[in-house]
């Protein structure tokens, strides 16, 4: 490939916050320094990217004030927020209003997923689908596929974090992945290609490979990690670009990638 790249039009996958924000009781780091929105607006410029998308972060928990701030004062930004089940249609359709596209759930690896089947999850879920709403998962490979097998019963999109395999064992032959791919065949589910720096580096490209095959690129998004917590001095965002270029090709394949973003987060 000759010349620049033309840059992604969105960024589906980044942390906005201050350093006197609430950090949770299990938080399992605690940044000390503030990447606020016009710090992440600053990355999005200097890239050329357009939109972008705030990713509740679970060091924060429901505190998702700072967020909701942001969203109002930029149209050109999406977010996803952590919520309590028992929230309301009225509270869903304020924040569904004011750009929250969807609600992330995450739990510790070794924790206990909810009662799936009871009626406190499939309420919550049920009016997260009546709002417009997804849901965004980051969870270990066999929590993956338990909740997958059961939202397969629910009319919801479904983003999966990371690959869908940052936190599973057994890589792409484990329980999450090998869960992921029938799942994403079914209809409903998204995967973001985002954190690479996170995963091996010797089969980061296996992983994209393997996805751009089995789901195609009208269902996987780029993100950037931004402001890569625990990895500050390692990687910047110019890197997750050219990592992104390196997994990612082919020009007219990421193009279709940012359509299908912007048409899932913005449209």
């Amino acid at each position: 490939m000759s010349g620049t790249p033309e840059p992604p039009v969105i960024d589906t996958h980044a942390h906005i916050f201050t350093r006197t924000m609430p950090f949770t009781d299990t938080a399992w780091t605690r940044p000390g320094y503030d990447y606020g929105v016009e710090a992440y607006l600053a990355d999005l410029d200097a890239h050329g990217i357009a939109f972008g998308v705030v990713t509740a972060a679970s060091l924060f928990g429901e505190y998702n004030d700072y967020t909701l701030a942001a969203l109002a004062e930029h149209r050109r930004l999406r977010a996803t927020v952590m919520l309590d089940p028992d929230t309301g249609p009225a509270e869903l359709a304020a924040l569904q209003a004011g750009g929250v596209c969807g609600v992330r759930f995450q739990i510790p690896p070794t924790a206990e997923l909810p009662d799936l089947g009871g009626y406190r999850f499939r309420r919550f879920v049920t009016r997260l689908a009546d709002a417009g709403m997804h849901l965004e998962l980051n969870l270990e490979g066999r929590q993956l596929a338990q909740m997958l097998s059961v939202l397969d019963e629910h009319p919801i999109p479904v983003v999966v974090d990371h690959f869908g395999l940052l936190r599973s064992e057994g890589e792409m032959e484990g329980p999450g992945f090998t869960a992921l791919l029938p799942a994403i065949a079914r209809g409903r589910i998204w995967v973001k290609l985002s954190a690479g720096f996170r995963l091996p580096a010797d089969r980061l490209e296996a992983y994209a490979a393997r996805l751009l095959a089995e789901a195609g690129p009208e269902r996987l998004f780029w993100g950037s990690d931004a402001p890569f917590v625990g990895a500050e001095n390692r990687v910047s965002y110019g890197q997750t670009l050219e990592s992104y270029y390196r997994l990612v090709p082919d020009a007219r394949v990421r193009r279709r990638m940012s359509d299908a973003a912007l048409r899932f987060y913005f449209f």
